[in-house]
C-alpha cells in the first residue's frame, strides 16, 4: 500500500474510526457492536495506573534497563536486495498516486466503491500507519513526491534552520482544519483535486529548498510517518535492516529517525518536535470526541449561540491542542523545579517527548484496527481491480468481543510510554531517586491522556454535525 495518497490521506487525519466509516458511507460499520462494560474500563484504567507506579518505583537496575532498549539484531539481507525493493516501492508509489487522482475524477462518485476514498481511509490512514509503527516505516520509499523531486535539480534555496519542524506542525493543523470543514472525505473528485494540489505544492517545495530539508521538516505527511515509524521494531541503518524491541528506539540517542539514516531521536529534537508529538496524540483525541454523541451535542450547543460550525470545529481543535501542549510543558517545568539538576524544563520536555509517540500509536490502533478489518475486503477488491467498480462491496461485521481490544491497545501504548520515560530518566540522571522523581509529572500527564482516550472509547458514536 502506498502513500500516493498521502496528499490527502493526511487531510483525513482528523477523523477516528466512526468518522472514517462515515466518510466512506459505512456509518458505524466497525463500531456498532463493540460495546464494553464500563466497569471494565474503570478496572483496567486503575490497573494501568498501578502498573505504572510499580514500574517507576521498582525497576531500578540500570544494567537491565539499558540492556532492554539497546538490544538489537541485524536482519539477514543484502544491500542490493534492499535497493531493488526500494526501487519497486518507488514505482508502486507513483502508480498508486496516479490511480488515486485518475479514479477520484473518473470513477463512480460513490465513496463506498471509489478507489481513491477506500484506499485513502482503509489503505493509507488505517493500514499503512499501522505498518509504520508495528513493523517499520515504508514511507520514504513509497513517497511518490520524493521519488519525483530526487530526480530533478533541487535545493535552490537554503532552508532556515530556525524554522525547524514548525512548518510540519502548522501543516498538520491546517490539514485537519481542511478535512473537518470540507467534503473531502466523501467526495472522490474533491479528494482527487486535493491530492493533485498537494502533489504540486509538495514537489515544488522540495525542489526549492531541497529534498531532505523539505521532507524532514516541512511535509506533514512525511513527518507523520517518520514519527510513528520511530516506535517500530524494524529500522534501516547504514543500508541494513535491524530489529529492536518495540518502542525502544524512542529512548535517548539509541533511537533513529525515518529509516534513511542515523538521526538520533531526542537529542536532536526541539520544542517543534514536542509540539508535533503532542499534536499526534491530540488529533486522535479530538477526532474521538467530535464523533461521539456527547461531542456532537457540544458542537450543536456552540453553533446554537451563533458561532459558525467551521469556527467551532477549528477553535475546538486549536484550543485542545494548546491545552494538551500546555499541560505537557507544565509537567516539564514541575519536574525541573522539583529536582536539583542543571537540566532545565525545556531539555526535560524534549527528552521525555518521544514517549508520547507510544501513546499515539496505541490510540491510533484503538481507533483504526476494527475499521481496517471491517473494510479489508473492500480494500482488497479495489486494489485487485482499481480500474473497475467492485460489484458488491463487502464490509465485515465484527464480534462484540473485539471492543476489548480497544482497551488493550490504549493501555498497551500507555505502558510502553511509561517504560520509554523510565528508561529515558535513567539515562538522564545519575541518582536513582532523581530518575524516579523526574518521571512523575510526565507519568501523570500520560495517564491523563490515556484516561481521556478510554473515556472517549466508551461513549456512543455519531456522525459529526454540520459537516458536509
Amino acid at each position: 500500500m502506498t502513500l500516493c495518497l498521502a496528499a490527502v490521506g493526511f487531510l483525513l487525519l482528523a477523523r477516528g474510526v466512526a468518522a472514517s466509516n462515515a466518510a466512506v458511507g459505512l456509518g458505524q460499520a466497525s463500531r456498532d457492536s463493540l460495546s464494553v462494560p464500563r466497569w471494565l474500563y474503570v478496572a483496567t484504567g486503575g490497573a494501568t495506573i498501578g502498573a505504572s507506579a510499580l514500574l517507576a518505583s521498582f525497576v531500578t537496575d540500570r544494567r537491565f534497563v539499558l540492556s532492554i532498549h539497546r538490544w538489537r539484531e541485524t536482519l539477514p539481507g543484502r544491500e542490493t536486495a534492499l535497493r531493488a525493493g526500494t526501487a519497486a516501492l518507488n514505482v508502486l508509489g507513483l502508480v498508486l498516486l496516479a490511480l488515486v487522482i485518475y479514479r477520484g475524477f473518473t470513477g463512480p462518485q460513490i465513496p463506498t466503491v471509489n478507489f481513491a476514498v477506500v484506499f485513502v481511509f482503509a489503505g493509507l490512514r488505517a493500514g499503512l500507519t499501522m505498518v509504520a509503527y508495528l513493523v517499520g516505516n515504508p514511507w520514504p520509499a513509497l513517497n511518490p513526491w520524493r521519488t519525483v523531486a530526487e530526480r530533478l535539480p533541487n535545493g535552490f534555496l537554503d532552508y532556515p534552520e530556525a524554522f525547524g519542524r514548525w512548518p510540519a506542525v502548522a501543516g498538520l493543523l491546517a490539514l485537519v482544519w481542511v478535512e473537518t470543514t470540507t467534503a473531502v472525505t466523501n467526495d472522490p473528485a474533491l479528494l482527487a483535486a486535493a491530492v493533485a494540489t498537494y502533489s504540486v505544492l509538495t514537489v515544488a517545495g522540495a525542489l526549492a529548498v531541497g529534498v531532505d530539508d523539505w521532507f524532514r521538516n516541512v511535509d506533514p505527511v512525511s513527518v507523520f510517518f517518520a514519527f510513528y515509524g520511530r516506535a517500530a521494531p524494524v529500522s534501516r541503518e547504514d543500508g541494513r535492516l535491524r530489529l529492536h524491541l518495540p518502542g525502544m528506539r524512542l529512548v535517548g540517542d539509541d533511537g533513529y529517525g525515518d529509516g534513511g539514516g542515523s538521526e538520533p531521536v531526542s537529542p536532536s529534537w526541539g520544542m517543534d518536535d514536542v509540539a508535533f508529538a503532542v499534536a499526534l496524540v491530540w488529533e486522535l483525541t479530538y477526532s474521538g470526541f467530535v464523533t461521539t454523541a456527547q461531542g456532537g451535542a457540544f458542537v450543536r450547543a456552540l453553533v446554537g449561540v451563533g458561532l459558525p460550525a467551521a469556527v467551532v470545529y477549528g477553535g475546538l481543535f486549536l484550543a485542545g491542542f494548546a491545552a494538551f501542549y500546555g499541560v505537557y510543558a507544565l509537567a516539564a517545568r514541575v519536574s525541573a523545579s522539583r529536582l536539583r539538576t542543571y537540566r532545565g524544563a525545556r531539555e526535560l520536555a524534549v527528552r521525555f517527548a518521544p514517549a508520547l509517540l507510544a501513546i499515539a500509536a496505541g490510540y491510533h490502533l484503538a481507533h483504526y484496527f476494527a475499521f481496517f478489518v471491517s473494510l479489508s475486503p473492500s480494500l482488497v477488491a479495489v486494489l485487485a481491480s482499481p480500474l473497475s467498480v467492485p460489484p458488491n462491496p463487502l464490509v465485515l461485521t465484527l464480534p462484540a468481543w473485539m471492543g476489548a481490544l480497544n482497551i488493550a491497545f490504549v493501555l498497551g501504548g500507555h505502558l510502553l510510554a511509561i517504560w520509554v520515560a523510565h528508561s529515558t530518566a535513567y539515562r538522564l540522571f545519575p541518582s536513582r531517586l532523581q530518575a524516579i522523581e523526574s518521571q512523575y509529572p510526565f507519568v501523570f500527564v500520560m495517564m491523563a491522556y490515556t484516561a481521556v482516550s478510554l473515556w472517549l472509547i466508551s461513549l456512543p458514536t455519531a456522525s459529526p454535525p454540520f459537516l458536509p
